[in-house]
């Protein structure tokens, strides 16, 4: 007997073995046909939400959770919208429904119109596509390349963001007939027909992402004084944009009459009346176009206020300690008057040899003042301090006699020390590109307080002051100093002889 049960072992283990494999071989078989029963289906789109927000929608955007109902969904090996991939889940997937994002990424800009507006979706059963209105984010409009100079027939620019699958643009009631549009939807470009409307015009712009109106005005701009305490007879440039048809010009307290217009609009430029004959105040210009003036006063030499730091002439704010590396002008150096500007009063300059690398020379400036109105260097009413930091900027005259190229000229204040200083490099271009550079006089420069910067590297090369408590402290009032410093390992290219006047502290924003 037991020869006989030994005989049969094998045969019985044999066997089951085989009963086990095809057990399991059906139950796989089996699986596939629940998960993998034929191609693809999508029935409808639905919000990814709670009842009963789940709704139905007729369109998506990049971003949106959504939900596609369907059949043999389960097995997804690619689901592209408009031809970009998404990303998923297979946790978030049933037969019946398949729940992804509307990836970030989704092109509306040159895209195969087989693509566009269309979700293919790949499983291993097959593939299938579902028609559905895919549409950019909400547009915004920023404005555009017009200008007093502008005429039928220029190309023109509409600025913005997700300026996409343009429907329509309408200037003034005129339809224009043509336009393009670039990969980021940034701008949308067209040729401006004629319109038989005056300013402003009314336009509406007619995306897929919904209906934009807008205005279309050319406003004056004042970017920038030449020279905002000038003597007589200097050439004096007012710098904005649409500064076209001028109909009065004041100069401060001045009313100017003789003038020239730049044909583009870029600059309005006379020659300076007599800086005794006028008082200080802003700058305006007034055309057909609007107004346009300045926020902070011009021909300030003349007079003593808040925010005077240094003008170098004798009495309270004459801000020069008597040593470092700078030397007092006691008349004018003829060498710093040019055209576009002359100075005949005392002001400081530089005459410094070209710089080692990492050499630098030292311009000690604050702590000179002590008056009622400006104790100790007040750079900022108090009721001023949580003011935004670029609202204000800091002031001076300069001129650059010889060619300048390497060196840069920083400014702290006492109470901020290193921790944010504000660079001056008109030489750099870029980070790997310079020109010398030089003036033709006297010029005004305006650094906004917003360019007092940290240290990432070097000095003044990181992220700007965010409030103007870190920069000046609790009273609006510090000491400060200049210092020409070469960050370079190298020399400079040049040495830097020029001269600086009427430091001050300036509103140049509302």
């Amino acid at each position: 007997m037991k020869n006989i049960l030994n005989k049969y072992i094998p045969f019985l283990l044999a066997f089951s073995m085989t009963v086990i494999i095809t057990l399991f071989t059906s139950c796989d078989k089996n699986d596939d046909d629940v998960t993998s029963s034929g191609a693809p289906v999508i029935t409808e789109i639905r919000n990814y939400a709670a009842s009963p927000n789940d709704t139905l929608v007729d369109k998506i955007v990049p971003g949106q959770w959504i939900v596609i109902h369907g059949k043999n969904l389960k097995e997804a090996k690619q689901i592209t919208i408009n031809g970009s991939i998404a990303s998923f889940e297979h946790g978030l997937f049933s037969n019946e429904t398949a729940v992804i994002q509307v990836p970030w990424s989704v092109p509306f800009y040159n895209v195969d119109p087989a693509l566009l507006h269309t979700i293919n979706y790949a499983t291993k059963g097959g593939t299938t596509s579902f028609k559905f209105d895919v549409i950019p984010p909400a547009a915004t409009i920023t404005g555009n390349s017009m200008s007093s100079a502008t005429m039928a027939g220029d190309s023109i620019y509409i600025y913005g963001t997700d300026l996409y699958l343009i429907e329509r643009l309408t200037l003034a009631g005129t339809d224009v007939s043509s336009f393009t549009t670039v990969d980021n939807g940034s701008s949308i470009g067209f040729i401006l027909p004629a319109i038989d409307a005056p300013m402003p015009w009314a336009g509406e712009l007619v995306l897929a992402s919904g209906i934009y109106e807008f205005d279309v005005l050319i406003v004056p701009e004042i970017f920038a004084v030449s020279n905002a305490n000038p003597d007589q007879g200097d050439l004096i440039r007012i710098y904005g944009k649409n500064l076209n048809g001028v109909s009065s010009l004041s100069f401060g307290g001045a009313n100017i009459t003789d003038f020239t217009e730049d044909p583009e609009g870029s600059y309005v430029e006379f020659l300076a009346p007599d800086k005794w004959s006028y008082s200080s105040g802003p700058v305006t210009t007034i055309s057909e176009y609007g107004t346009a003036t300045t926020v902070y006063d011009i021909n300030t030499q003349n007079d003593r206020w808040l925010g005077l730091l240094a003008n170098f002439e004798w009495g309270d704010y004459f801000g020069y300690h008597w040593w470092g590396d700078i030397s007092l002008a006691f008349g004018p150096v003829a060498d710093f008057n040019g055209s576009m500007g002359t100075n005949n009063s005392m002001y400081i300059y530089f005459n410094t040899p070209i710089l080692a690398g990492g050499e630098s020379k030292y311009a000690p400036l604050g702590n000179a003042n002590n008056t009622s109105i400006n104790n100790r260097n007040a750079w900022i009413p108090v009721a001023n301090l949580s003011d935004p930091v670029e609202n204000w900027g800091l002031q001076f005259e300069i001129s650059v006699a010889n060619p300048w190229n390497g060196g840069t000229l920083y400014f702290k204040t006492e109470f901020a020390g290193e921790s944010y200083v504000a660079r001056y490099e008109p030489w750099k271009i870029s980070a790997s590109k310079t020109l010398a550079f030089e003036t033709e006089g006297w010029q005004t420069v305006t650094i906004p307080l917003s360019q007092f910067k940290s240290k990432k590297v070097t000095l003044g090369d990181g992220d700007s002051v965010t409030s103007l408590n870190l920069l000046l402290g609790p009273t609006g009032e510090s000491s400060y100093d200049a210092t020409l410093k070469n960050f370079a390992s190298s020399s400079t290219a040049t040495g830097f002889y020029a001269a600086i006047d009427n430091i001050r502290v300036v509103k140049i924003k509302e």
